[in-house]
C-alpha cells in the first residue's frame, strides 16, 4: 500500500502543483494545497486507490481544499489589496500573474472548470464526473469563464496574426 501511495505521489505531485499553483496564485500556498491533499489522501489511500480513478478522487480533494481556502480568504480580506500605483513599472506584473489574479476573481466552479480543462487537459466528460455536475453545465462555465478571462485581456481576443480572417480562399 505505501509503495503505491509512493509511486503515485512521483507521478502525480507535478500535475497536483500545477494545477495547485493556478488555483491558490501562489507558490508557497500551492505548495501547502498539495501537501495537505497528499496527507488527506494518504489517510484515505486503501479507499482511494481502490477506486477506478484515483487520480480524480485526489484532484477532487484538492479542489474542495482550495475552495475551503478561497472562502475563508474572501471572508477576511478585502479586494482592494495588492494593487499597484499608476506610474510604478516596477510595480507592473507580468502576464502570468495577471492571468493567475484574473482566475481568481472568477467564480469558484468556474475557476474550477478552466483550470482542469486547461491545466489539466481533462474532457467535458472528465470534469463533469470529477465535478458532480452534468457536462453540459461544464460547457456553459467553460465558456463563461474563458469570455471573462478575454475580457481582462483584451489582445487575447483579437484574431492571431497567423489566421486567416476572410473566406475561404
Amino acid at each position: 500500500m505505501e509503495t503505491d501511495f509512493d509511486a503515485f505521489v512521483a507521478a502525480r505531485s507535478a500535475a497536483l502543483f500545477r494545477g495547485a499553483l493556478v488555483l491558490t496564485g501562489n507558490r508557497d500556498a500551492a505548495e501547502d494545497l498539495v501537501q495537505e491533499t497528499l496527507e488527506r489522501a494518504c489517510r484515505k489511500w486503501r479507499a482511494i486507490s481502490a477506486k477506478d480513478a484515483p487520480d480524480a478522487y485526489v484532484r477532487r480533494i484538492m479542489v474542495n481544499l482550495a475552495n475551503d481556502r478561497w472562502r475563508r480568504f474572501r471572508r477576511t480580506v478585502p479586494d482592494s489589496a495588492d494593487r499597484v500605483a499608476p506610474g510604478d513599472e516596477y510595480g507592473q506584473v507580468d502576464s502570468r500573474d495577471q492571468l493567475v489574479r484574473a482566475l481568481q476573481q472568477l467564480p469558484m466552479r468556474m475557476r474550477t472548470v478552466v483550470v482542469l480543462r486547461y491545466f489539466h487537459d481533462l474532457s467535458d466528460a472528465e470534469i463533469a464526473v470529477d465535478l458532480d455536475i452534468s457536462p453540459s453545465t461544464v460547457r456553459s462555465q467553460l465558456a463563461r469563464g474563458i469570455e471573462k478571462l478575454r475580457s481582462q485581456f483584451p489582445a487575447l481576443s483579437d484574431p492571431s496574426p497567423r489566421q486567416p480572417q476572410g473566406g475561404i480562399r
